[in-house]
């Protein structure tokens, strides 16, 4: 008994907190946007652009309408339109002199309504379970955020947009006094674009001790990201190595954003890599090498920080991620990157984020003992 009564504190008290806590009119505008961003094609809301207010309205409900509906299974379909159909009886309906008694009708068309809802749920959470499993999976394979190594301060973020996401960022201690950085971004979202993440960071670590040059692991990632992946998918990647004895770093650029180095409130910007990989199979790939002077930083990102939007549509910019470099750019790396993630999340607010984050930032520094 003090069970069952627990259990309907609980209910009770969830209750209250929900009214407590929910903005009707943001919550309600938020979700009908959410809506429309799932269920709407670019044709078509491309179309909306060109109507009034009232006509936008009216066309977009219908189609979000037609679209939900059509993306019920057959079997839910027949109910909901069951359902709909028992709302709309009246209370009585006489067949050639028979009246029919239909006062229950609307409460059975609700039910009906109501039960397709639940049905709806349960594949959700079943979803949802299986997408939290994989988000696990994706953290333990995650570095950690500063990883020490000799000779240089390192701070590595990634953040997927959804339970699991398609960037990847990696790091890998050698045996021979130098470590590997990964940042890739594999086209796509979702858990399709995570498989082939994950498949994407085993293939480098396994490929990285086998291959005399980073030209040489470029062209055998891409042949291999080529042969296995899915048709029109592709990975940009930058890969970095440095060396605790040496201030340079080696890295390839395959598609991916230049890197920056950044001192003084200065950005430098270095020019366009090689094609991403999987796009052709006889890609080759150049290796380039830069040395990092005292104080200057070394930044490699995804395309989510400065393409993340708000809640009005406004993306970020990639003039306002520079801003925020160039005002950091004294900080430790570490600083650097939560200064940078805290920012965008500001811009950002409480709008759902539209693509993974990621970001690797590091530094030459002395060695223990030396001055």
């Amino acid at each position: 008994m003090n069970t069952a009564n627990n259990s309907e504190r609980k209910f009770h008290q969830t209750i209250r907190d929900d009214l407590k806590n929910i903005s009707l009119r943001k919550d309600l505008r938020s979700e009908y946007r959410n809506l429309s961003d799932f269920y709407l094609d670019s044709d078509k809301k491309s179309q909306l652009e060109s109507m009034d207010t009232v006509q936008r309205w009216i066309h977009k409900t219908i189609w979000l309408l037609k679209s939900m509906f059509l993306h019920l299974t057959p079997f839910r379909r027949i109910l909901v339109l069951a359902g709909v159909l028992f709302l709309m009886i009246s209370r009585s309906v006489t067949f050639n002199d028979t009246s029919v008694n239909t006062d229950n009708a609307g409460l059975f068309g609700g039910i009906l309504i109501l039960f397709v809802l639940f049905l709806e749920l349960k594949d959700k959470l079943l979803a949802r379970h299986e997408l939290e499993a994989g988000r696990k999976v994706q953290q333990a394979l995650m570095p950690p955020l500063s990883p020490e190594f000799p000779g240089w301060s390192i701070w590595l973020f990634t953040r997927p947009a959804n339970e699991v996401g398609g960037d990847l960022v990696d790091y890998l201690k050698l045996e021979d006094g130098k470590a590997i950085l990964t940042i890739a971004d594999v086209a796509g979202k979702g858990l399709k674009a995570a498989l082939l993440a994950a498949k994407l960071q085993a293939t480098v670590r396994a490929l990285v001790t086998e291959t005399d040059s980073l030209s040489d692991l470029g062209n055998k990632l891409n042949k291999i990201f080529y042969r296995d992946s899915l048709p029109s998918l592709f990975a940009s990647m930058l890969f970095m190595m440095i060396d605790s004895d040496s201030s340079k770093i080696s890295y390839l650029n395959a598609g991916h954003f230049p890197p920056l180095v950044i001192k003084d409130k200065e950005i430098k910007a270095f020019p366009k890599g090689d094609p991403a990989l999987g796009l052709t199979a006889g890609t080759e790939y150049n290796e380039q090498t830069i040395a990092l002077e005292q104080d200057e930083i070394f930044l490699a990102y995804s395309d989510g920080i400065f393409e993340s939007r708000n809640e009005y549509g406004e993306f970020y910019g990639i003039e306002r991620f520079y801003q925020l470099i160039k005002n950091s750019s004294g900080k430790s790396p570490e600083a650097i990157g939560r200064y940078i993630i805290s920012q965008v999340e500001q811009f950002v607010g409480d709008y759902q984020a539209s693509d993974d984050m990621s970001l690797i930032i590091i530094k030459k520094v002395p060695l223990p003992g030396i001055l």
